[in-house]
């Protein structure tokens, strides 16, 4: 019988159903993009929670837990709009700017080659003058739980910024910085560190928290040492050390650039493969 009405489903389905699914199912998976790996994917996870609960005690007939459950649904409904007002902002300004549409960034491959120049050049004077940075750059997964535990700056990046930023006994020296398209979005702002037990002593709090944010991301993050100028960077939970500023570029142009086809997924893989090694 089952098998019956799903044949008939499908006999009476248009061209204009299917289109009417794809489209439902890209806005959703958009929205998923939008708030994966932020506070709001727990909170979506609670509520589904809440709702099969609400069916499952509708379907046993526990009318007492139906009817405080029911109450509770109407309530965080209601009060939606002021649990998910950043993700709720940040999609109706990717909307007007057209970039909830598509996956790619607004900034163009130029744009992301001048902040790539600039932070490789920052990275190796911090690097010979032993200045500790760590600087993140935002894929596709949104940051902004990270960027508001930090001062907003939004301003352009320049390796004369990033310079100032990390200068020793300034107020913002501690904190990373975090880079969306061509924009230092804030600076001073606080990681999750790694629970790895397996890395080296030798790694301190800047490297751990940049594994930390990798674990939860696909962001790339640089990372100078203060004790030893070492350049690092890590993604994917996993950190190359001992690079030298021409490497870091080309690593960083093979993340960051957008017109480079199937290479980033190439990479990607590449880059998973040879941690593994």
């Amino acid at each position: 019988m089952i098998l019956t009405q799903i044949q008939g489903l499908f006999m009476t389905m248009r061209l204009w159903d299917i289109l009417d699914i794809l489209v439902v199912a890209f806005f959703l998976y958009r929205l998923y993009m939008l708030i994966r790996n932020t506070r709001a994917t727990a909170l979506v996870k609670g509520m589904a929670v809440l709702g099969a609960l609400t069916l499952a005690s509708g379907w046993l007939q526990l009318h007492a837990v139906s009817w405080i459950l029911e109450k509770l649904m109407t309530m965080l409904i209601v009060a939606l709009p002021v649990v998910f007002q950043p993700e709720l902002r940040r999609a109706l300004e990717q909307i007007g700017r057209g970039k909830f549409y598509v996956a790619s960034s607004l900034a163009s491959d130029v744009d992301r080659s001048a902040v790539i120049d600039n932070v490789t050049d920052a990275a190796e004077v911090m690097s010979k003058n032993r200045i500790g940075a760590l600087i993140v750059f935002e894929r596709s997964t949104g940051l902004d739980d990270y960027i508001d535990t930090g001062i907003r700056i939004e301003g352009i990046v320049s390796k004369e910024l990033l310079g100032n930023i990390f200068i020793v006994n300034t107020p913002l020296h501690d904190g990373a910085v975090i880079i969306r398209d061509d924009r230092v979005m804030a600076a001073g702002c606080l990681l999750p560190l790694t629970r790895d037990r397996s890395l080296s002593s030798e790694l301190g709090t800047r490297h751990r928290a940049a594994i930390g944010i990798s674990e939860m991301s696909d962001c790339v993050v640089v990372v100078v040492s203060e004790e030893t100028g070492t350049i690092s960077y890590t993604y994917g939970g996993h950190i190359y050390r001992h690079i030298d500023g021409e490497t870091l570029r080309n690593r960083l142009r093979s993340f960051m650039m957008i017109n480079r086809s199937h290479t980033s997924v190439v990479n990607d893989m590449f880059q998973k493969w040879r941690a593994q090694k």
